[in-house]
C-alpha cells in the first residue's frame, strides 16, 4: 500500500481522555512530525453542546477552517507526520477526508471527569468543583455519552484510556508502523 506522507493521525477521545498528552508522546517518538491542538484554536460552533447533542450532534455545525488550514500548510511541509489532537475523528467531513488514521482513547468517564477536575480546578474554590460536578449530572454526561456513541466506532483503532500513557502511545505507534509498511 503506497501511503501518501504526511501521514495525518488524529487522536480523539473525551474531555479529560488523554488527548493532548497522547498527541504529545506520540509526536515526539515519531520522527519528523508536528502536532496541531484542537484546545490551541477558537471556534465557531454550537452555542449550547447540549442542546446541540439533543438535535444530533451534527458535527459539521463547527467552522473548523482555522485548523483546516493549519492542517493544509502543515501538507506542504516535508513532514512524516502530522499528529492532530481532534476529538471528532471522522465525523467532520471537510477533516475526515484528510485523516489517514482516527485513533479514539477510549477512557473510562469516572477517570476522564477526575483528570478534568484536577486539570480544571487546581486553585479553585470547593464551591466550583461541585457545581462543575452538578452540571456534569445534569446535562454534561450526555455530551460524554454522544462521544461514545458517534465518535468511538467512527475510529480506525481504540485504545483503553486507563492504560499508560507510554503503553498507549506504543500501541498507536505499533498501527502507525503497520500501516505505513
Amino acid at each position: 500500500m503506497l501511503l501518501k506522507l504526511p501521514l495525518i493521525i488524529s487522536i480523539a477521545g473525551v474531555s479529560g481522555g488523554g488527548k493532548t498528552i497522547i498527541a504529545k508522546y506520540l509526536t515526539e517518538r515519531l520522527h519528523n512530525s508536528k502536532t496541531l491542538y484542537f484546545d490551541d484554536y477558537e471556534f465557531d460552533g454550537p452555542d449550547d453542546i447540549i442542546e446541540w447533542v439533543d438535535n444530533g450532534a451534527n458535527y459539521d455545525e463547527w467552522n473548523l477552517a482555522p485548523l483546516i488550514r493549519d492542517i493544509e500548510s502543515l501538507l506542504a511541509e516535508p513532514l512524516d507526520y502530522i499528529v492532530i489532537d481532534f476529538p471528532f475523528a471522522y465525523k467532520h467531513s471537510k477533516i475526515s477526508t484528510l485523516i489517514d488514521l482516527a485513533v479514539y482513547i477510549d477512557t473510562p468517564l469516572d477517570i476522564a471527569m477526575a483528570r478534568r477536575v484536577i486539570r480544571d480546578f487546581k486553585n479553585s474554590p470547593n464551591k466550583s468543583i461541585l457545581i462543575e460536578m452538578e452540571n456534569y449530572v445534569s446535562a454534561g454526561r450526555r455530551g460524554y455519552l454522544e462521544m461514545l456513541k458517534s465518535i468511538k466506532p467512527n475510529s480506525d483503532i481504540i485504545v483503553d484510556g486507563s492504560l499508560t500513557v507510554s503503553k498507549i502511545t506504543d500501541i498507536i505507534y505499533e498501527a502507525i508502523i503497520r500501516l505505513s509498511d
